[in-house]
């Protein structure tokens, strides 16, 4: 691009530097205007936002200057989205400019003059500017932003009414004025006029927030400028400054209070909306007062304004994309006033303390937590306040209120969700002592924080996080625990606060939990990383894929599936498995061997425990295998129990009864079975291997779960965009789930997506199936989650680099950034030409590596200096041509299955419990379900089981049914259906439901 633009960048920087002035403390703009740097630069506003990136990219500056920016971009955000919306309020409370009467030519002596409507317009937009930056706590805040707005047009509304030579400026159809405004006998009421209602009425505000900002911030701020003499008129009415004697003043005063104000702040001058060359100087078409109204419905208006606002829009995250569709219509306030709305409906009726409910419990605990629960949270609201106060004296006051408002309404919200809580826990664990699980300090601060940064969300889209859990010090790992409890608990949450949540616990996934700070490395220590299959349940895995299209069970029940908010499930129910510690059992890092096909790191069986075997044995179908399994009891005692199989299609074997004493046992499915199972046969006897081990439990098991399920979806979207096949995609999943499991130090102080594109081109590379690092970024750009930071800024090394390598002959980083070709080992190194950035990729971020300091560089300098040493002695070994391995490559490990339906159940009435949730249709049948409770499948189920649903919604009675016993639990069964006939089962056992019902 132009050169200027780039100076213009730099002088920015420049001039953002703080610097003493008289009188005046400091100032951060050096007095110099940015929207006369653009103007200058022929650079409009957006292009300048855009750029500016990249350039704070390229020159690498702090943290705390990008976070400046980002919060400039914000408040020009909020300031559009409000712009567009105020043109048409302003049109429908006064007159356009074409119905105002000309004005009488008045000779140079004559100076005063009523304002015109135009003129009434802009001082309008500047009174609310200058309001809005006087208060950076809700200068981004799109909800209060609004409502100060709302208060701007009421307070020039009720001046044109007070001032009785100005009503000329109303519009004379507007409805929120008074039914006797058109007679001429008309006179104002004596007491202060207010027209807070009509307006939120008539533009979708919320009248309770609305005169809350009025009260605590408009009407100060106000006094202030009456006080000051900015504004001329009566201070104690607040009122005539639209008199012909004080409005030239009154509004010079203010344009000029403000532009130092802007110059003061360096922030934007906003009066650039209002300006004859907007469109221009910001980049996008912008209304006009005086522009029709259908003109600013045009498709390509819409289209800017999406543009314009796209720093407020929340993205579906490529986990949700399944569930939540983009509703790409509405704007940004409309979505911000839903969101509080539903917020304030939710917390309706609801005080800021313990319900009575939650009172009796708690009290009920062995140990009462009331006291240091109502503590804590003093505390926490002490923390908050202190870093929400502004170093402006003016303005210190009303942001602390401001931050005291928030807490409160999460304060609210935390015992609500509390309380839902506490009520499943009980419902879970039955009347166990809930004490242990309430004295958890860091899941009720984790709670209270997730409550906050709600709020925060809903009135300042797209939230703040992770400035929330900085605040509180709260650990990521540990904090990421309370989210999907809280999304479980909760129904009445919005759509757009789910989807935020949802991008909250990927950041931590992905990054946050993996700081070498992280709670996470403590638990790493007694425990080893646990591999995708030990921690996923097997239905959940491309290798067990075998069922068909999903169903929709309708069930009136209280308990229903389990889904994460990210779609895994099963996993843990209780706190205690959230925030209890990670089970060691016997697994061990394994030092210098590599597992080979059908080993598995011995476990521990817990009582009660069991295991599905997987067989490995050469048998003919048909032949009759005869088994012996070992079953632990609770009370330790082993049993010994003979059992005879027929191996089936599918590889598995179907287990049938067995005679013992003249009794038969009762069958025996494969996932009953120990790890400890004997093969005999009468014609060979096969030497059999357990491949599969049980399912971890604990909280570090769910955490790789789901960072297991994360990975795997952005792994299968960058497999879709750059053409790559099936098989390539499992062999790639595997080279990244060793990375994780064996050189997990990589992802310390790194993020996920790192490693899943360095995996991408090491093994498209071994296989000859090349993709270059250009195009692999290119695509992960299109991602949600992307950020240039993934690519541009990774972790070379410094106190946290990782100490072993596995390829000691590869010490020479500066020949490994070339791509000499031939010989695979070398081949697999990366050429820094593939990589386009501003800089040479051998360029690094580090001023005294020897001292500690980290050094960084781009993904490539990464891959070729940290990543390749580590991951080449494995990758070579699925190469076609490598002559250092004559063995066959690994095997494969099982990739995530691609999830359908809905990820959670969904209560569908407040005073009924009646509940959709997703029914695979490859399940396992419904168990035997209490006398309570109604199953309906779609599809499949018969219309008289609604009849049942509906009579029992108007009676309150479950239909009695004298037996409903399920097939798989019957005592002896002439034969075994195989697994796949699971649809069968389900149809059969309804049909001796519904028998068993009729008589």
């Amino acid at each position: 691009g132009s050169e200027l633009h780039w100076l213009a960048c730099a002088l920015y920087v420049a001039c953002r530097s703080s610097v003493p002035t008289v009188g005046k403390g400091t100032t951060e703009g050096n007095y110099v205007s940015l929207t006369r740097v653009l103007r200058c630069s022929h650079i409009s506003l957006i292009e300048f936002f855009s750029k500016m990136k990249k350039w704070q990219d390229m020159a690498k500056l702090p943290q705390d200057f990008c976070q400046s920016t980002d919060k400039l971009e914000r408040n020009f955000t909020v300031s559009a989205v409000l712009f567009k919306k105020y043109v048409p309020i302003f049109r429908s409370i006064f007159k356009t400019p074409s119905e105002e009467p000309l004005r009488v030519h008045r000779s140079r002596k004559q100076r005063r003059h009523p304002c015109s409507v135009s003129e009434l317009f802009n001082f309008c937009w500047v009174l609310y500017v200058h309001a809005k930056g006087n208060f950076p706590m809700i200068s981004d805040d799109l909800v209060n932003s609004y409502h100060l707005l709302l208060c701007a047009l009421d307070l020039v509304l009720t001046n044109a009414l007070l001032c009785s030579a100005r009503r000329d400026l109303l519009n004379p159809s507007f409805k929120g004025l008074p039914e006797d405004f058109s007679s001429r006998d008309y006179r104002p009421p004596p007491g202060p006029l207010c027209f807070m209602e009509q307006l939120c009425e008539l533009h979708d505000g919320l009248v309770l927030e609305a005169k809350g900002v009025k009260e605590h911030f408009w009407k100060p701020f106000i006094k202030k400028l009456f006080h000051k003499r900015i504004l001329r008129g009566k201070e104690d009415s607040l009122s005539g400054f639209l008199d012909p004697m004080n409005f030239g003043d009154s509004f010079l005063s203010l344009s000029r209070l403000y532009e130092e104000q802007v110059l003061a702040s360096g922030g934007l001058d906003e009066r650039i909306f209002t300006g004859e060359g907007a469109s221009e100087d910001i980049g996008t078409p912008e209304p006009s007062l005086c522009e029709e109204v259908e003109n600013q419905d045009s498709t390509l208006y819409r289209l800017h304004t999406s543009l314009a606002a796209s720093v407020l829009k929340v993205s579906t995250p490529l986990t949700g994309r399944k569930y939540v569709q983009e509703v790409r219509l509405a704007s940004p306030l409309s979505t911000a006033m839903k969101s509080v709305g539903r917020l304030h409906t939710l917390l309706s009726g609801t005080r800021y303390g313990p319900s009575s409910k939650l009172t009796q419990i708690l009290r009920g605990c062995s140990r009462d937590p009331s006291d240091v629960i109502s503590q804590r949270l003093k505390d926490m609201l002490d923390i908050f306040t202190q870093h929400h106060e502004d170093s402006s004296d003016d303005s210190k006051g009303m942001e602390k209120d401001m931050a005291v408002k928030f807490f409160h309404l999460s304060e609210a919200l935390y015992y609500r969700i509390l309380e839902s809580i506490v009520e499943r826990e009980k419902m879970i664990l039955g009347d166990a002592d809930l004490s242990c699980i309430l004295e958890q300090d860091v899941f009720h601060r984790s709670l209270l924080a997730c409550c906050l940064e709600i709020v925060t969300f809903s009135y300042r889209p797209p939230g703040d996080f992770p400035r929330v859990i900085h605040t509180f010090q709260l650990p990521a790992y540990h904090f990421y625990k309370v989210i999907e409890v809280l999304v479980r608990s909760e129904q009445g949450l919005f759509r757009e606060v789910v989807k935020h949540l949802n991008q909250v616990e990927e950041q931590v996934l992905e990054s946050l939990a993996w700081t070498s700070n992280s709670p996470l490395w403590h638990s790493l220590q007694s425990a080893q990383v646990p591999t995708c299959q030990e921690v996923m349940p097997p239905q959940y895995l491309e290798q067990n894929e075998d069922s068909g299209g999903a169903g929709v069970a309708l069930t009136p029940a209280s308990q229903g599936p389990d889904s994460t908010i990210t779609g895994v499930s099963p996993s843990p129910t209780t706190l205690q498995d959230r925030y209890g510690s990670p089970p060691t059992g016997g697994f061990r890092r394994r030092l210098f061997v590599d597992p080979t096909e059908g080993e598995t790191s011995a476990t521990r069986t817990p009582p009660s425990s069991v295991t599905k075997p997987s067989l490995i044995a050469t048998i003919p179908a048909g032949q009759t295998v005869v088994a012996t399994a070992t079953v632990t009891a609770n009370n330790g005692q082993t049993l010994t129990i003979p059992v005879q199989g027929i191996p089936n299609e599918n590889g598995g074997f179907t287990f049938i009864p067995v005679q013992v004493g003249g009794a038969t046992l009762q069958p025996l499915p494969a996932q009953n079975l120990t790890s400890t199972l004997a093969v005999q046969s009468a014609v060979t006897k096969p030497v059999t291997k357990a491949v599969s081990s049980p399912l971890r439990r604990g909280s570090l098991s769910l955490f790789f779960r789901k960072v297991f399920h994360l990975a795997s979806v952005r792994l299968r979207d960058l497999c879709v965009k750059l053409d790559i096949p099936t098989d390539l995609r499992r062999k790639i999943w595997t080279c990244f789930e060793h990375s994780l499991v064996h050189s997990t130090d990589m992802m310390k102080d790194r993020h996920l997506d790192q490693l899943l594109m360095c995996a991408v081109y090491v093994m498209a590379k071994v296989t000859k199936e090349d993709r270059s690092f250009q195009n692999i970024m290119k695509c992960y750009r299109t991602q949600p989650q992307a950020s240039s930071n993934v690519y541009r800024s990774v972790l070379i090394s410094g106190s946290t680099r990782p100490s072993s390598t596995t390829d000691t002959n590869q010490s020479s980083s500066s020949d490994s950034r070339k791509d000499p070709g031939g010989d695979i080992s070398p081949g697999l190194t990366c050429s820094s030409s593939t990589l386009v950035t501003p800089q040479p990729s051998g360029d690094s971020s580090s001023s005294a590596v020897d001292g500690g300091e980290e050094e960084r560089g781009d993904l490539i300098h990464f891959y070729n200096d940290v990543y390749i040493k580590q991951m080449r002695q494995f990758a070579v070994r699925y190469s076609r041509s490598s002559p250092s391995t004559g063995a066959d490559p690994p095997p494969l490990c099982p990739y995530p299955t691609s999830r359908t339906g809905s990820p959670r159940r969904m209560l569908l009435s407040s005073k009924h419990s009646i509940y959709i949730s997703p029914h695979e249709s490859g399940s396992a049948p419904c168990p035997a379900l209490p006398r309570d409770r109604i199953c309906y499948y779609i599809c499949s189920s018969p219309p008289n089981r609604l009849q049942e649903i509906n009579s029992m919604i108007r009676t309150g009675e479950t239909p009695s049914r004298k037996r409903s016993i399920p097939l798989d639990k019957e005592t002896s069964p002439k034969r075994v259906c195989p697994d796949n006939h699971t649809a069968l089962l389900r149809r059969l056992q309804d049909i001796a439901n519904d028998r068993s019902s009729s008589r």
